[in-house]
């Protein structure tokens, strides 16, 4: 038997397609995806220091780009995503000692998660339109 005969008759390796998502796992997930969303999130923060660091009139263009609709939905985004990305680190700094690894637990933790992240979120933005 040649080998391309002997490949094409192994089974594939499962997928994200083929696995139930569970609230543990999306999370996991997301985790990942947020820390990506940080990466570029800083970006434009640096963008922003950047911008304060060389010029008024360049700043105040800066500062009406992300005050514009856009900008302030990105940076609702970037919000959620650091206290998101937050939250993960903390899960797992506490796992790491090897608590909350209970299977039903974390299961529980991870659907808290998110509400806590969105919620955290809304009151930063609600201190901060307040403190305006």
């Amino acid at each position: 038997m040649s080998q391309t005969q002997a490949k094409s008759s192994r089974p594939l390796s499962p997928h994200l397609e083929i696995y139930k998502p569970i609230p543990t796992m999306v999370a996991s997930i997301m985790h990942r995806i947020t820390g990506v969303a940080l990466y570029f999130g800083m970006f434009l923060f640096s963008w922003w220091l950047f911008a304060a660091a060389t010029d008024a009139a360049y700043f105040d263009w800066v500062n009406g780009l992300f005050g514009s609709l856009l900008g302030r939905i990105l940076l609702l985004g970037f919000t959620w995503a650091l206290v998101h990305h937050m939250l993960g680190g903390i899960k797992h700094l506490v796992q790491d000692t090897g608590r909350a690894m209970e299977k039903h637990f974390t299961t529980k933790l991870a659907r808290l998660h998110f509400a806590a992240s969105i919620a955290i979120t809304i009151v930063i933005w609600i201190a901060a339109y307040a403190a305006r």
